[in-house]
């Protein structure tokens, strides 16, 4: 996707270029500035914010991938390293160049990550097995195992399902566990030496009960019950970090974390951090959608939606994750596996033939031309069908993915049809789950949006609308998404600590001190669109006899007979 927008010129404050830059200076040089880092599927981005956080001083960025080993989704432990230090060499080379000073310190830290997936350590601290990340599907017998027994859903993804798929598979590893964590719970607790995760993160890796803001202790109770009996029977409580909710101080920088992050030496020990994250809650926070009946759609290698709830849903259904905000409100989730990755490589693909026809053109132009020829296909996407799965989507029942393009004889090929469709398949798993919560009665009031998709003005918002039959905003913010969020939820930590009695919740916090001046550009649905997308979706829901053919007839290196 394209790259997002540079930090924005914290100049325009005042209109005095030289004053503002000073005073910018001397709080980075004073260490009263908040740092987010997120890693993201793609990309690990850092931001940095100052006394007003809705403003990004300054940021940077490191491109990474995860990699399909022995069948299984992965990242390398030293890839997260190296590339968290390449991010943070980026910002900090940022900020010297904007500013003239290079940080030493910050008031406050945070780290978030994609959620979900398996991070096993033993008692020496050593990784147990490569990291098993949310992408991954193959615990279908555990997933279906626990839904049953905790009487919750447990999707794919999960770590308690990761964990569970193990003992169910003999692993033999499985003896040797002495602690789970995320990726964010990792990371945070290399940096600070403790095992904390914010409730947000943790409702991905077991149930919460919202009343404590703690893992559900009854469901915990019945998970160990229901492990007595096997070969590797644990206790879950004492494998899980502890949980913690925004605003809570949730540990300090030691020297060695500070060396981790920086090994130029120049990075201080000391700053504060708050509880670590995943990618849903600071979406949840860039977007200023922590309320009941607000939500979000977050789009990028996954696409899901956030709708933070006013009551218990009445069923049990495959479709929704119920998760929290990183308050503890509770959330439903509808999580795809598969979001804009088939769409950038399409762009690729159109960029490569512009570059060979002898008339390069950069990537941002390449989406916004591609984008833009949506808006002229026919609203159904003249017949066409495009399928995103490059992985196993549990929504849709699929174990793997294939990315499929279909069409029948008497379908309109064209650019923009094509185009249209691609867009339409992005959202079109979130809206066959999107259905199962309209089905429930969840009210909503607003729901907005963020990722590389949007960039584009008027073009995935407006499908978007189309596809939930809502109006979808999107914030005008200096904000850098998930990164900015963590960087939030930082300032906000470092907010409460200066006010310990009379501090604002988190959605105060975000209403009047941060979205306070924030304008958004909000799109209603077309109807014309409502009704082509109806009809893309029933084919497309048709169709997915086709991908599951395509499973079966096009087997994955390493599984052909």
């Amino acid at each position: 996707m394209p790259t997002p927008p540079a930090a924005a010129d914290a100049s325009v404050a005042t209109g005095n270029v030289a004053a503002d830059r000073a005073a910018i200076r001397d709080a980075i040089a004073d260490g009263r500035t908040s740092l987010g880092i997120e890693l993201g599927s793609t990309r690990i981005k850092a931001c940095l914010v100052g006394d007003d956080p809705a403003t990004a001083l300054a940021v940077g960025s490191h491109d990474w991938e995860n990699q399909f080993v022995d069948r299984t989704w992965t990242y390398s432990l030293d890839t997260v390293w190296s590339g968290l230090q390449a991010a943070y060499a980026d910002l900090a080379a940022d900020v010297e160049r904007r500013y003239g000073v290079r940080p030493q310190t910050f008031g406050a830290i945070g780290v978030s990550a994609m959620m979900h997936g398996y991070l096993a350590f033993d008692e020496n601290d050593e990784l147990l097995v490569p990291f098993r990340t949310w992408r991954n599907t193959s615990t279908g017998v555990a997933a279906a195992e626990l839904s049953e027994v905790l009487g919750v859903n447990i999707p794919l993804r999960w770590s308690i399902a990761h964990l569970h798929q193990a003992i169910v598979d003999d692993e033999p590893h499985v003896a040797q566990v002495r602690s789970i964590t995320t990726l964010a719970g990792y990371v945070h607790w290399r940096l600070t030496g403790r095992r904390v995760i914010g409730v947000g993160d943790a409702s991905g890796m077991f149930p919460i009960d919202s009343a404590t803001c703690d893992y559900d202790a009854r469901l915990l109770d019945r998970y160990d019950e229901l492990v007595a009996g096997r070969s590797a029977a644990v206790h879950l409580a004492e494998l899980l970090p502890a949980v913690l909710v925004a605003g809570e101080a949730a540990g300090t920088l030691t020297g060695d974390g500070a060396m981790l992050l920086d090994p130029s030496s120049g990075l201080r020990p000391g700053a504060v951090f708050c509880p670590p994250e995943g990618d849903a809650g600071t979406g949840m926070v860039a977007t200023a959608s922590v309320a009941p009946r607000t939500g979000n759609v977050s789009a990028g290698t996954s696409i899901f939606a956030m709708v933070v709830l006013e009551h218990p849903l009445a069923g049990v259904h495959h479709e929704l994750d119920l998760v929290t905000t990183p308050a503890g409100d509770p959330v439903a989730m509808v999580h795809c596996n598969n979001g804009a990755s088939e769409l950038a490589a399409w762009a690729g693909l159109f960029g490569r033939f512009s570059a060979a026809a002898g008339t390069p053109v950069d990537a941002d132009t390449v989406f916004e031309t591609l984008l833009g020829e949506a808006l002229e296909g026919d609203s159904d996407a003249g017949g066409l069908l495009a399928y995103n799965y490059l992985a196993g989507e549990p929504i849709t029942g699929l174990t793997e993915g294939r990315p499929l393009v279909v069409r029948s004889p008497d379908s309109r090929l064209t650019l923009a049809n094509f185009m249209r469709a691609q867009v339409y398949g992005v959202f079109g798993t979130l809206a066959l789950g999107m259905q199962v919560l309209n089905e429930e009665g969840v009210a909503l009031e607003r729901m907005f949006a963020h990722g590389g998709i949007f960039r584009t003005a008027g073009v995935a918002q407006r499908f978007l609308a189309a596809a939930l039959d809502s109006p979808v905003s999107i914030a005008h913010s200096a904000s850098e998404g998930g990164a900015w969020g963590i960087a939030v939820l930082a300032a906000y930590t470092a907010a409460l600590t200066a006010e310990p009695d009379d501090g604002p919740t988190l959605e105060a916090y975000l209403r009047d001190r941060v979205f306070d001046r924030a304008s958004f550009e909000t799109v209603h649905p077309v109807a014309d669109d409502v009704a082509g997308f109806a009809s893309y979706l029933a084919r497309y829901r048709a169709g997915l006899d086709i991908e599951r053919a395509a499973q079966t007839a096009l087997p994955l290196e390493g599984t052909r007979p």
